[in-house]
């Protein structure tokens, strides 16, 4: 399983960077670094997996002497030798699918904006089970194949050290399949174990609320132990997700998501919402 193309991206830029940060050309690097400057813009441009010698040399020679910095991007070139539940379900997901599993197990922040439907994360296999049935568009693997990996995802909220997931649902997806209650009072009584976590905040988006960023769609940011410049932000579409890499942008959904929580009703108020609700429909 190769490294994350993503987060191979991320390494690649970073090195771009500190490069052009001090006005070095890519063969007065390669010339002292000792590797070929096709190689260096293979890695840059990550058309190549970096080594970790590879990444040690560059930022030795960069001057790079933030250890935190360091050790974060030596993980991420660590990550192309991973091995993992995954591979077992190479051939059932995609690659967007391989990349958010990748990243989901070395994050350490997830804050997600879902105006339709329960995250991925939260969903109980019968309701993942509908979810992915109607949704999906092109063949390859089976429901349940599709079903058991999005379950497997779910151990980052329950491991040792868990990502600490922020989740702003709206009020349409915790209304929608009412008519359903042996899919949605154990879905939302899913929420509401979950939000008895440490590591998990929910809120509700009030169908009533005003116009705010979140209406644009459904959208996923991950944060990295090493530094806010390599986190990234996955916003799904029904044929095509983009991933959101440049850390301007990122930061831009990141305040977006803080304006999202403040339109969102408290985290209490959700609480007792989805309570609410499940009482109704049971």
């Amino acid at each position: 399983m190769a490294v994350s193309t993503v987060r191979r991206r991320r390494l690649g830029g970073v090195l771009r960077k500190l490069r052009e940060d001090r006005k070095l050309t890519a063969e007065t690097v390669a010339e002292a670094t000792g590797m070929s400057q096709a190689k260096l813009t293979r890695i840059e441009t990550a058309h190549t997996a970096a080594k970790v010698d590879d990444v040690n040399k560059l930022l030795d020679f960069y001057g790079c002497d933030d250890e935190d910095y360091r050790a974060g991007l030596i993980a991420i070139t660590k990550d192309g030798s991973k091995r993992g539940w995954w591979l077992s379900y190479r051939d059932v997901i995609n690659s967007t699918a391989t990349d958010l599993i990748l990243l989901e197990a070395d994050a350490t922040t997830y804050k997600t904006y879902e105006p339709a439907f329960i995250p991925g994360l939260f969903q109980t296999p019968e309701y993942a089970r509908i979810v992915i049935d109607r949704l999906r568009i092109r063949s390859g693997g089976s429901v349940e194949d599709l079903v058991q990996v999005r379950m497997a995802r779910q151990s980052i909220l329950t491991r040792p050290n868990p990502v600490q997931v922020w989740a702003v649902i709206h009020e349409s997806a915790l209304c929608s399949n009412a008519n359903r209650p042996e899919i949605m009072a154990p879905q939302l009584d899913r929420l509401l174990t979950l939000s008895s976590l440490s590591n998990i905040n929910i809120q509700v988006m009030p169908i009533g609320a005003a116009i705010h960023p979140g209406m644009t769609g459904s959208f996923a940011l991950m944060g990295f132990p090493e530094r806010k410049d390599l986190d990234v932000v996955l916003a799904e579409g029904l044929l095509s997700s983009l991933w959101v890499e440049d850390p301007a942008d990122v930061e831009l959904y990141r305040a977006k998501f803080q304006e999202i929580t403040a339109e969102a009703m408290s985290v209490d108020s959700s609480l007792a919402f989805i309570t609410a609700q499940r009482d109704k429909i049971k």
